[in-house]
């Protein structure tokens, strides 16, 4: 076509992209039972993600990359970014209505929303990988839905968020690189958006994300070598000897999501100092576990399924981690049960 003729039909129709926003609607549409509470979630989340797009981008100038609390014997250094993001994620899900309590990595107890008519709680990192702002490693924030147990009408009681990985109804990630993608599911496979700026739209770049059977990354901090299990290090060994490269960022949403693309595989196992594992069970494993199986992975505490472990008392209970290409995690699964 010269630059002079009108478009033909067929230019027409290309389509100009599909929007997390027209994407939800479209989902939403698909049950005839949906409500759109967990719709307007999804947009939540979404809106107070596009907010930390902003803050991330200027940490430096701003100073949201200073710490404002250095690291103890049992908790990681807090930065002001990390502060930063949980107060946005809370506003977000605050006023969005839908959601009666949060649980985030910042806050020691669950948060009371006031929205006691609303039909789920969130938990959530509001800022994964915070401690390498200053270097400009992409940080992410990871987040699991559930709908609640208790009574509605009335407050949400800690049983809410610990009713196991299997009860998750939706989970996800955004990651801030050197581009912003949001990464979710409902339990019916991982769609991926990835954020345009100047339109401030998430749209959607990867509809049907699914992970390698197999893979040549492997991801963790050799740092730790000498206090791992055995079991670890002996599958650490094998990977060597077949000669997969070693990436490791230290955030675990950008470490998972470069393995989601390309395979390998992600280990955090007990160490010395975090005997229990490092992360997360209710923010951090269960909904990196969730979105694993619907991508066609697996995520193990070790014998362990993670969706299958039971929650404690303990809301910020953590687990070990290793997850990713399926063939490579029951590898690793063979070896720690043998």
């Amino acid at each position: 076509m010269s630059p002079t003729s009108p478009p033909s039909h067929d230019d027409l129709a290309t389509p100009v992209g599909t929007t997390l926003e027209r994407y939800i609607m479209r989902k939403q549409a698909e049950f005839p039972f949906a409500t759109g509470e967990l719709s307007q979630l999804l947009r939540d989340i979404a809106l107070a993600s596009k907010i930390m797009v902003r803050e991330v981008s200027r940490a430096g100038l701003s100073g949201l990359a200073e710490v404002v609390a250095p690291e103890g014997q049992d908790t990681p250094p807090r930065h002001r970014l990390g502060e930063e993001a949980h107060v946005r994620f809370v506003r977000a899900l605050t006023n969005g209505r839908e959601c009666c309590a949060i649980l985030s990595e910042a806050s020691a107890d669950m948060i009371d929303t006031g929205n006691h008519d609303g039909r789920y709680v969130v938990a959530l990192n509001p800022m994964n990988g915070s401690v390498s702002l200053d270097f400009n490693v992409s940080t992410g924030t990871i987040f699991s839905i559930y709908r609640r147990v208790s009574r509605y009408g009335g407050p949400a009681r800690v049983e809410d968020f610990l009713q196991g990985g299997r009860a998750q109804v939706a989970a996800g990630y955004i990651l801030y690189g050197s581009s912003v993608m949001l990464v979710y599911t409902t339990g019916h496979g991982v769609a991926g958006f990835t954020y345009e700026p100047s339109l401030g739209e998430f749209f959607l770049s990867h509809p049907k994300l699914t992970i390698p059977a197999t893979g040549e990354v492997f991801s963790c901090n050799e740092g730790n070598w000498f206090d791992f299990p055995d079991f670890a290090r002996a599958f650490l060994t094998t990977c060597k000897e077949r000669r997969m490269a070693a990436r490791y960022v230290g955030s675990l949403a950008a470490d998972y999501h470069r393995n989601l693309f390309t395979g390998g595989i992600y280990l955090y196992p007990p160490t010395g100092q975090w005997p229990s594992g490092k992360l997360r069970l209710l923010y951090e494993c269960y909904p990196i576990a969730f979105i694993s199986e619907q991508a066609g992975g697996v995520a193990v505490t070790g014998a362990e399924e993670v969706l299958d472990v039971r929650p404690t008392a303990d809301l910020h209970q953590r687990v070990p981690l290793f997850v990713g290409s399926a063939e490579l995690v029951r590898e690793l699964q063979s070896v720690a049960t043998a």
